[in-house]
């Protein structure tokens, strides 16, 4: 379990708003019992108001998620000293072309580290994505699903220089990068040898040995990359050759990875292949600028959410103002009574009030036990052309959120009526 980082300034309100519940609590002096049992009494209506607090958070509570675990995919991608390469004005591989003779040129780069061989720890890599129809269960309509292929031509560099590996069980795609498997019809399939990253894997419940279609022709599952829950997760690798030839993209590569000494070294040479390298026009950034890029998406993603939450608050806080100013049209004569006995106006505002707080906190509660439940659960996007597949990822910020606009939604919804309460007068509301 990775630690989870709090926001203070989220939980400093959330626990500021439940300390001034406790002590509206204690100095308004009117009995807790009172205001139970006008919520008791009028249960049906006080649900369904809390029902609304219900779907709102909840709703919130899974949009955040799906934010969340955008984010970590976009995070744990990249590699600090890592460089990628694209065709000159290409901001995404599947835009970019870079020739072949190009590729060639960069790996002359002294930036470039070697390993133990001296070999470059450089990787030439095509990547498209595939439209695949999905025959419909029991003769329904047939539905499309999204496949993003990245040929590689040397898979343990590749993986290497992304620090990722193999799950046990599995391996990399032969040199062939293709193998005859049975086909159930008779005979033998030439399928294509692939590697699926572990989220792919698990949302396709495909494994080791599986064969499935891939465009016209049919993949075998050979190996399960390890991808530690970031974007490569979502990919299937497989032999550079044989892909271009097969997508398209045999003449030319869509990127070229390559490793440098650290962060530093990553940014300066990404800035000379980009302003002084003469032998072509290219344009290269840092692998983790490169991912950043999906994160500023989530910036949308993020602002939307709010959106929607907030135009759904709305129908929130007027559910629960004509709940209250409902409850005060019958409890005149109540009103009138406790000021009668002495109870002052503030008092009275503060019970009605609290009596709203109350509604909000308890539809609240159960939305974000509900909304908590959508933790872990698997969701597919396709984000700047690339099929995504992360998990939703409910942490105690977004617990914090949701507990926040709950209390706001309250408060907003309550203090019209309760101010009305206040203004009651006893004469006139016990005749």
């Amino acid at each position: 379990m990775e630690s989870i980082h709090l926001s203070p300034w989220l939980f400093v309100p959330v626990i500021g708003g439940l300390v001034v519940i406790g002590l509206l609590l204690i100095v308004g002096r009117i009995p807790v019992t009172y205001n139970l049992r006008n919520l008791i009494v009028r249960w049906r209506i006080t649900a369904l108001t809390a029902l609304a607090f219900t779907l709102v958070v909840s709703l919130l509570i899974c949009m955040l998620a799906f934010v969340n675990g955008m984010n970590q995919l976009n995070d744990r991608a990249g590699q600090p000293g890592n460089v990628i390469v694209l065709s000159n004005g290409a901001t995404d591989e599947v835009m970019s072309n870079l020739s072949i003779s190009d590729a060639r040129d960069i790996e002359t780069h002294p930036g470039i580290v070697h390993d133990d061989r001296g070999e470059p720890l450089i990787s030439r890599e095509v990547y498209v994505t595939v439209a695949q129809p999905i025959p419909g269960k029991n003769g329904g309509r047939a539905t499309r699903r999204i496949i993003t292929l990245r040929g590689v031509e040397e898979p343990r560099i590749a993986a290497g220089i992304r620090s990722l590996d193999l799950v046990p069980g599995g391996e990399w795609f032969s040199e062939a990068g293709v193998r005859d498997v049975p086909d159930p019809a008779g005979g033998k399939l030439h399928a294509l040898e692939l590697v699926l990253g572990e989220s792919v894997a698990g949302e396709w419940a495909l494994g080791v040995g599986d064969v499935f279609d891939v465009g016209q022709r049919q993949a075998v599952v050979v190996g399960i990359l390890r991808s530690a829950g970031s974007a490569f997760g979502s990919e299937a690798w497989g032999k550079r050759q044989i892909i271009g030839l097969t997508f398209g993209k045999e003449s030319s590569y869509s990127s070229v990875l390559l490793r440098t000494a650290n962060a530093d070294k990553a940014k300066s040479v990404a800035d000379e292949l980009t302003h002084e390298f003469k032998k072509a026009a290219l344009s290269a950034e840092t692998e983790k600028e490169y991912y950043s890029k999906l994160s500023n998406l989530n910036s949308g993603f993020l602002a939307a959410s709010y959106v929607v939450a907030v135009v759904m608050a709305v129908g929130g806080v007027f559910g629960v103002m004509n709940t209250m100013f409902a409850a005060i049209s019958q409890r005149k004569g109540d009103i009138g009574i406790m000021r009668l006995l002495g109870f002052k106006r503030w008092q009275v505002l503060v019970s009605f009030f609290t009596e709203s707080l109350v509604i909000a906190l308890v539809g609240g509660a159960i939305g974000c036990a509900l909304g908590a439940m959508a933790n872990g659960f698997t969701a597919t996007s396709l984000v700047a052309g690339k099929s995504l597949t992360f998990a939703l990822i409910v942490d105690a910020n977004t617990i914090a959120v949701a507990v926040l606009f709950t209390l706001c939604m309250g408060a907003a919804g309550g203090l019209v009526p309760s101010l009305s309460a206040m203004r009651v007068k006893p004469l006139e509301s016990l005749r």
